[in-house]
C-alpha cells in the first residue's frame, strides 16, 4: 500500500520542525555571529551523507510550571552515528537555542541511549557540550538525568573511547560528564567549563572570581589541567577530534589503526647525535627528538600547556601507532612533579586501555624537591605513575637519552616496571642520584676535612669522574641486563621502530581483580 500523502507530509513537517529546532531566527543569529548550530556541528563530525540521527522526534515529559505547552523539538540534543574517516562513530550535539540547551530526563536519556549503542556496538562517543545546565522545571528529574550519564560515562570508561568538546556554557554538574570522559577539547572563546560561577564564589567565599581565571580554555589547559586540547573555534574542535581517533582504535577489543604495511627501516638519523648536549646541565627541547624519531616529525601532543616538564601525545613510528613520555628538561629540568606525575600517568592508562604501546623518552634528574611538594602530596601523585606502569599490559619501550636518577627512573618505565626493551644512548646516567650529590654523601667527611680551595676541588672533582665511571655508566646497567642494549642516538629511530613491530604480539594479564587501587 502506498503512503498517503497526508502521512508524507506529517513526515516532511515534522523533519522540518527538528531540522530547525529552536526556530530558523535563532540560528541563522548564531551563524551571523560565526558561531556553528547543533546541527551544523553534529554534521561536520561525519563523512558527507553518513549520518543517521536517533531520536528526532523525542519531545519532553515534563507537565510542570506550564511545561506541557511547550514544544521542545528534538528536547535539546541531537544524536546519531555515522562513520568518521570510514569508521562508526556515535555522537551527540546540544543545542543551545532550544531552551538554552538545558538537561531534562528525555535530553538525558537520549545521550545514555546513544552512548549504551556505542558500547554494545563498539565504537567511540564524541559529545558537543553547549547548555546551561539542569532544567529548572524538571527538578530531581533533570539531577537523574545527569547521574544517569555519569554512570554510563563510567560502564564505557576504557571500553569504548570517549570525547568531550567544550563549545558553550558547561557549568555545576554538567561539566562532571566531560571530567569522566577520556579526552576535552575546549574553544578559545565562547565556552566555559566550571562548578560555581563567580557570583556562586562571591556569595560563599567573599572572593572576586572572574570567569577569566578559572572557567576558559586557557585556565584550564595552563593551571587546572582538566582539558587536553584547544581549539580556535568549533570548526577546529571538530578538526582535532577527527585528528586524535585517527590514533585510538574503536573499542578496548581492537588495535590501535597501525599501519603495518610500512616497511622497517634501520633509519640513521645523523641529527640525533647532536641534540643531546655535551654539558650534563644544560637544556634542550625534547620535542626536537620526538621530531626526529616520529612519522613526518606528525606528534599529537596532548596538555600541552599543562605540567609542561613532561610531554605526552600520539604519533606513529613507521606506521606504528604510539603514546610517547618524555621528559621535557627546557622546562623544571625536566622533574617530575606532582602535576605531571598526574599528567604522564592518566596518559599512560589511557594507552593502556586502548592497546596503544608506549614510548618512554628519559632525562629526569629526579622527583621535584621542596616543601611545597611534599605538603601537596608528590608521594601519593608520583606513586599514581608507578601504579600505571605496573599495571599496564602493552608493548612498553624505554629509552634512557640522559638522566634517570633515582626514584624517577623508576617511575619513567625501568625494565622492573614493565618496559619491554631499554635502550640507552652512551649519554645515559643511570644512578641512585648524580655525581655531585653521591660525591658529598660518600665523601662529604673527607672533603670537608681539606682546608685547600684548590686541592678540595681537585679531590671532589676526581671522586666525581671515579663515581660517573663506575655507577653512571649506561654500559653497567646493560651488563646486568637492565638495559637491552647501548645505541648510537642516529640509530634510535630505526631501532625502536623495529623493536616495536616484535611486541606488537605482545600479551600479558594481570591477576584476577574487581579493580586495583589507584592513590588517588
Amino acid at each position: 500500500m502506498a503512503i498517503s500523502k497526508k502521512k508524507m507530509q506529517e513526515l516532511i513537517d515534522r523533519r522540518e520542525i527538528a531540522l530547525n529546532a529552536g526556530g530558523k531566527d535563532k540560528l541563522e543569529a548564531r551563524r551571523a555571529k560565526g558561531l556553528m548550530t547543533a546541527r551544523d556541528r553534529i554534521m561536520a563530525i561525519f563523512d558527507e551523507g553518513s549520518f543517521q540521527e536517533f531520536g528526532m522526534h523525542v519531545q519532553h515529559t515534563c507537565h510542570n510550571f506550564g511545561m506541557e505547552k511547550k514544544q521542545l523539538p528534538t528536547d535539546g540534543v541531537i544524536c546519531g552515528i555515522g562513520l568518521v574517516a570510514g569508521r562508526p562513530v556515535a555522537a551527540f550535539s546540544q543545542d543551545f537555542t532550544v531552551s538554552g540547551g538545558s538537561l531534562g530526563a528525555a535530553h538525558a536519556k537520549k545521550i545514555v541511549d546513544l552512548m549504551e549503542f556505542a558500547a554494545r556496538n563498539g565504537m567511540p562517543v564524541v559529545g558537543v557540550n553547549d547548555s546551561g545546565g539542569a532544567r529548572i522545571q524538571e527538578a530531581v528529574d533533570s539531577l537523574s538525568g545527569y547521574a544517569s550519564i555519569f554512570r554510563q560515562n563510567v560502564l564505557c570508561s576504557g571500553v569504548i573511547p570517549q570525547v568531550s568538546i567544550i563549545a558553550g556554557p558547561c557549568a555545576g554538574g554538567a561539566a562532571y560528564s566531560p571530567a569522566l570522559m577520556d579526552f576535552i577539547i575546549m574553544t578559545e572563546k565562547n565556552s566555559n567549563l566550571f562548578i560555581c560561577g563567580p557570583q556562586v564564589i562571591k556569595a560563599a567565599m567573599g572572593e572576586e572570581a572572574p570567569l577569566e581565571m578559572f572557567a576558559t580554555a586557557n585556565a584550564h589547559a595552563t593551571v587546572s589541567g582538566n582539558i587536553h586540547l584547544v581549539a580556535k573555534d568549533d570548526k577546529h574542535a571538530l578538526e582535532l577530534t577527527a585528528k586524535l581517533l585517527s590514533f585510538l582504535p574503536s573499542n578496548n577489543m581492537q588495535e590501535p589503526p597501525h599501519d603495518l604495511s610500512q616497511p622497517v627501516v634501520r633509519d640513521y638519523i645523523p641529527e640525533l647525535n647532536d641534540i643531546v648536549p655535551e654539558n650534563a646541565n644544560a637544556a634542550y627541547n625534547v620535542k626536537d627528538v620526538i621530531a626526529k624519531l616520529v612519522d613526518n616529525a606528525d606528534f599529537f601532543e596532548i596538555q600541552e600547556y599543562f605540567a609542561k616538564n613532561v610531554v605526552v601525545g600520539f604519533a606513529r613510528i613507521q606506521g606504528v601507532v604510539v603514546g610517547i613520555i618524555a621528559n621535557q628538561p627546557n622546562f623544571k629540568a625536566g622533574c617530575l612533579d606532582i602535576d605531571a606525575s598526574d599528567k604522564a600517568a592518566r596518559f599512560i592508562l589511557t594507552c593502556n586501555s586502548f592497546n596503544v604501546p608506549i614510548l618512554n623518552l628519559v632525562d629526569v634528574p629526579g622527583f621535584m624537591p621542596g616543601l611545597a611538594q611534599e605538603r601537596g602530596g608528590i608521594i601519593r601523585h608520583g606513586a599514581k605513575m608507578l601504579y600505571a606502569y605496573a599495571a599496564s599490559t602493552v608493548p612498553m619501550i624505554t629509552l634512557v637519552m640522559r638522566k634517570a636518577y633515582g626514584g624517577a627512573y623508576i617511575a619513567m618505565c625501568c625494565k622492573e616496571m614493565g618496559a619491554d626493551m631499554n635502550f640507552a644512548w652512551p649519554t645515559a646516567e643511570i644512578a641512585v642520584m648524580g655525581a655531585k650529590g653521591a660525591v658529598n654523601v660518600l665523601y662529604g667527611k673527607e672533603l670537608k676535612g681539606i682546608e685547600d680551595p684548590k686541592e678540595k676541588a681537585e679531590k671532589a672533582q676526581k671522586y666525581m669522574q671515579e663515581y660517573s665511571d663506575k655507577f653512571e655508566s649506561p654500559y653497567q646497567a646493560a651488563g646486568s641486563g637492565r638495559v637491552t642494549d647501548v645505541i648510537e642516538p642516529a640509530e634510535s629511530r630505526g631501532v625502536i621502530a623495529m623493536a616495536l613491530r616484535t611486541v606488537l604480539s605482545k600479551r600479558a594479564t594481570t591477576l584476577p581483580k574487581k579493580n586495583g587501587n589507584i592513590p588517588l
